[in-house]
């Protein structure tokens, strides 16, 4: 047994447990409870229905499915939720005690734990943080949002071992436990159909460093003003050389160091990886010599769907943004990829405020095809706003847009579709966009 796994069996000992959601993280809840506990009661409550037998479900698991799901959940001493789940009611108005992997976790190991969190780039930074520690010889664990639940690695867990954690705003909603190193990238309107106002996201996203202990530390954008601090705060920025780590340039300025990217080196496309990269340098230089951190570096390969190259079809040069919910990831689309002339913007209307990517687009000369209900409202705002009209174009879907651009974009140029925009109702997640992109990109040489 494991301190992770006495904490688990304690504080399920004798009582009955709800997996609320049974995705993947669901599951490995499920299979750690088997494994180390012994409840009075392990039931699993989904909105969709969950085969007993493709799972390998005894019949003393109860399963409750169907659109009134939740409406069980204070008939259990305890409910682990799922991330992806919406509760029906705050915490506060059930009687059972509402937790999480994360939760559990952290509470056990969050000294070991380094914690990402922001609206955009976690996904990068987390895995470059976790790359530039293995390749260096760190016992580094990789877990999170990025697709990994932390009950995962629970077992691989040594004393010396570093979790690096990609934190989302539904993970974080209801901690009470932050990690000791907590990073905080940037915060843009985002999922404003759940969270209704960009206060009540960042009331979420806060939990990363609001449960800090003294002498845990954070590193937070310098635009963001965190309150009830209790931990060392570090401020970062590639605008205000004021802040205490600055990059520029390619310099990272930061206490007692500067470090030069190598970016002609380096796979990372884009300024804008510059400060992914700056964050990743302040967080593993207590780890690993420099020398290590560019090695590492230069050999880390880009995520898909983060401004990936998708290869030269049709005398054209594709990139796959998917991964771009906001209006400052497209507009850093535009300016990282090589010759753009073509940018593919729209999907779900989650209601953001398109006013800064409009008045970019106005300012540009690149050619912009909206799609979709959030592309139509920003089609709508470019023609009200813009005298020459010719450069910017509506279409219904995805395929529309590719053969469209594949028309207009200059041969040796660059098409990139950023979309600014959620993927939900459309397709299943970004991958899914970023993956019939690309189908429909390749397709075109066919």
């Amino acid at each position: 047994m494991s301190i992770f796994s006495d904490h688990l069996n304690n504080i399920t000992n004798s009582k009955t447990v709800c997996i609320l959601g049974f995705g993947r993280e669901g599951k490995s809840t499920y299979h750690k409870l088997v494994q180390y506990c012994e409840p009075a009661e392990i039931a699993i409550a989904d909105l969709n229905p969950v085969d007993r037998t493709a799972n390998g479900l005894p019949e003393k698991v109860r399963l409750i499915t169907g659109k009134n799901y939740q409406s069980c959940l204070d008939s259990f001493d305890m409910v682990f939720k799922s991330p992806g789940i919406v509760l029906d009611k705050h915490p506060s108005q059930l009687s059972c005690k509402i937790t999480s992997e994360t939760q559990e976790f952290f509470t056990v190991y969050r000294s070991q734990i380094i914690g990402i969190t922001g609206t955009k780039g976690k996904s990068t930074v987390t895995s470059l943080i976790y790359h530039i520690l293995k390749e260096s010889g760190i016992d580094a664990h990789i877990a999170g949002n990025i697709g990994i639940p932390v009950f995962e690695i629970a077992d691989d867990m040594k004393p010396d071992s570093i979790v690096v954690c990609e934190l989302s705003c539904h993970q974080l909603e209801y901690m009470s436990v932050s990690p000791a190193e907590a990073v905080f990238l940037n915060l843009y309107e985002e999922h404003l159909d759940h969270y209704g106002t960009l206060e009540n996201y960042y009331n979420a996203k806060k939990n990363i460093y609001l449960h800090q202990q003294s002498g845990d530390e954070l590193i937070i954008n310098h635009d963001i003003k965190p309150d009830n601090i209790t931990s060392d705060i570090k401020t970062i920025s590639s605008q205000n050389e004021n802040a205490d780590i600055y990059v520029n340039d390619g310099i990272v300025r930061t206490s007692g160091s500067v470090y030069t990217i190598p970016a002609d080196r380096i796979k990372l496309l884009g300024i804008h990886n510059h400060y992914n990269i700056a964050v990743a340098y302040e967080v593993c230089r207590k780890y690993v010599t420099e020398e290590q951190f560019t090695t590492a570096l230069c050999s880390f390969s880009p995520l898909a769907h983060r401004l990936e190259f998708v290869g030269t079809y049709h005398g054209i040069r594709w990139y796959d943004d998917s991964i771009s919910t906001a209006c400052a990831t497209a507009i850093e689309a535009t300016k990282s990829v090589p010759d753009a002339a073509v940018i593919l913007i729209g999907g779900m209307d989650r209601g953001i405020d398109y006013t800064s990517l409009v008045d970019y687009l106005c300012g540009s000369d690149i050619q912009v095809i909206c799609m979709e209900a959030s592309g139509k409202r920003v089609y709508d705002m470019l023609t009200a706003e813009k005298s020459e009209s010719s450069c910017i174009h509506y279409v219904q879907h995805l395929e529309d847009a590719v053969k469209l651009a594949a028309e207009i974009t200059p041969a040796g140029k660059s098409c990139v579709m950023s979309p600014a925009a959620a993927s939900y109702g459309i397709f299943k997640n970004f991958e899914e966009r970023g993956d019939v992109f690309k189908s429909l990109v390749k397709a075109l040489d066919t």
